[in-house]
């Protein structure tokens, strides 16, 4: 239980830089992703509110992201210490971590993509005005998506620290990169779905079948890939700095416990 809790907090503080770092990063994901949000544009917004508007729903992003990321982490160490497969423990760990935050998840992108005219003034205030089906929309999506995403990332990062030490610096940015090309679509799905309560121009979807067939037929093949370069980007950011600041607070934490 010790190790758990060290693990916990050892990604906590990796969480902390890497999700500010990339804050922009996501907010640019976030709006490519979903074109129909009317002046949502970067640099529309950032013209009407200025350049801290690039970290705009990074304080939800935070409070979220760094109970996802570290009961991940901490998840996924022992179940991997247990079962010895890297690839199941990050998807089993993958899943009941964002299990447990989504309802943030949803807070986060409808803070992120309101503009001037505010409908909600913090994460509380999204809490309270939307109804708790709504805040679980796209749930069984993002389920799918972040848990097949932590098991390649954890999977692909093992082989390459194995194989190419030389890389371990940016050993997550490129891990993250091979597990997002397999599970983009369900992220893109799941941003969709989040999102149908949020403003009138997002298209209503009435099932995941109809979802499938309405983003095929008006935008085809690449509309399921809609986003895609920002997101390479923010992740190979993100878990480059997440995975080398583990790795360097791992070391941190072993010299000092050597000393006492």
């Amino acid at each position: 239980m010790y190790l758990f809790f060290e693990d916990f907090f050892v990604s906590s503080i990796a969480s902390i830089f890497s999700k500010t770092t990339s804050a922009p990063i996501e907010l640019w994901r976030i709006q490519r992703q979903n074109p129909f949000i009317p002046n949502s544009t970067l640099k529309d917004v950032v013209k009407k509110e200025g350049i801290r508007y690039l970290w705009k729903g990074n304080a939800v992003n935070l409070i979220k992201g760094i109970p996802q990321y570290s009961i991940n982490y901490a998840l996924f160490r022992k179940i991997d210490n247990t079962i010895n497969n890297k690839l199941i423990a990050g998807i089993a760990s993958g899943s009941c971590s964002i299990g447990i935050i989504y309802p943030l998840e949803t807070t986060r992108s409808y803070l992120s993509l309101q503009t001037n005219k505010n409908k909600y003034n913090g994460i509380l205030d999204v809490l309270k005005k939307t109804p708790t089906k709504n805040l679980y929309k796209g749930f069984s999506m993002s389920l799918l998506g972040f848990g097949t995403f932590s098991g390649f990332l954890f999977y692909f990062q093992d082989i390459i620290n194995k194989n190419y030490p030389e890389l371990l610096p940016i050993s997550g940015g490129l891990a993250s990169t091979c597990a997002l090309t397999i599970s983009y679509p369900t992220d893109l799905l799941r941003r969709r779905l989040q999102l149908q309560s949020f403003d009138k121009t997002v298209p209503i979807y009435h099932n995941t079948s109809d979802m499938l067939k309405k983003i095929y037929k008006s935008e085809r093949l690449p509309g399921f890939y809609r986003g895609l370069l920002p997101n390479y980007c923010k992740s190979f950011v993100q878990w480059s700095i997440h995975f080398y600041a583990l790795q360097k607070i791992h070391s941190l934490t072993e010299k000092s416990k050597r000393s006492l």
